[in-house]
């Protein structure tokens, strides 16, 4: 199995994250209705498709895993466990859950809630005192063993895809809609969130999108949507270039702006793409 590339999510705790969050939903709408009344109503735009159907999920699931894991088969890596170099200790998951951001601490407290027994309970001491490090004290030297055998328990898959939805994927599904925006945009937005995380650095999703907003207005604004993803691809593309480990920018050139620019706003399959030279489809 191969590393996952890394991604530059801080070590802000993901508690604190889903605050940020919601702030930036209620902001999009504020904005869109004070705009309506300055202007004359723009021709209302039909409501947005929604990633959150069960076929597109799983297209964005294999996209975002052709890019962390340079596969398509993201049900592999509910096992994967490992520290990769990226000053954020273990990395771990099917969304790459780390120990020095929160968001792995968050995950066994779910699964210790709904199963108190389990084979990484006993780690919640030590995860609690690692957040915000890389360290691994308190973890080695069976932590990435406990991790491979609780994977193989489907109430600790379950748990990572009710993590995954509730910090990454619903509030980019729900933000994308506010923004009037349909699948591909919405997507963009998901992977724009797994990678750079939603905290208040100047790279971070929130700031992408407000970037983004200061070139082109969302349809809910009475923008064109595809003017508009361009914008935020731009400023996707800017975001990753401020870190040496992400220059390489083909998740977005060879691959979402790939769809962009054939105008397949509902990722609609056959898909083809590359990412890191890599070569991918759904047919």
């Amino acid at each position: 199995m191969q590393s996952p590339h890394i991604r530059p999510r801080t070590l802000t705790s993901r508690r604190t994250v889903l605050t940020f969050i919601g702030a930036s939903l209620i902001a999009g709408p504020v904005i869109a209705s004070q705009s309506a009344g300055a202007a004359p109503a723009a021709t209302p735009t039909p409501m947005a498709g929604g990633l959150d159907d069960p076929a597109k999920k799983e297209i964005a699931m294999k996209i975002v895993c052709s890019a962390e894991n340079s596969d398509l088969n993201w049900k592999e890596y509910y096992r994967y466990c490992e520290d990769i170099g990226d000053g954020r200790g273990y990395t771990a998951g099917i969304i790459g859950f780390c120990s020095g951001t929160g968001d792995m601490l968050d995950l066994v407290e779910l699964y210790t809630r709904r199963k108190p027994n389990n084979i990484l309970a006993k780690y919640l001491p030590a995860l609690r005192e690692v957040d915000g490090t890389d360290s691994h004290e308190g973890l080695d030297p069976h932590y990435k063993r406990d991790w491979e055998r609780a994977a193989e328990d489907p109430e600790f898959q379950k748990a990572q895809n009710d993590e995954r939805d509730r910090v990454y994927f619903n509030p980019a599904v729900k933000q994308g809609k506010a923004d009037g925006i349909g699948v591909l945009g919405q997507f963009a937005y998901y992977d724009a969130i797994v990678m750079h995380g939603d905290g208040s650095d100047h790279t971070s999703f929130r700031n992408i999108r407000k970037r983004a907003l200061r070139s082109a207005k969302p349809p809910a604004q009475g923008g064109d949507e595809v003017t508009y993803l361009h914008a935020f691809l731009d400023a996707r593309v800017w975001a990753m270039k401020q870190e040496e480990a992400h220059e390489d920018t083909s998740r977005v050139d060879t691959a979402q702006r790939v769809f962009l620019n054939k105008r397949n706003l509902n990722l609609n399959p056959p898909l083809e793409w590359k990412v890191y030279g890599d070569s991918y489809r759904i047919g």
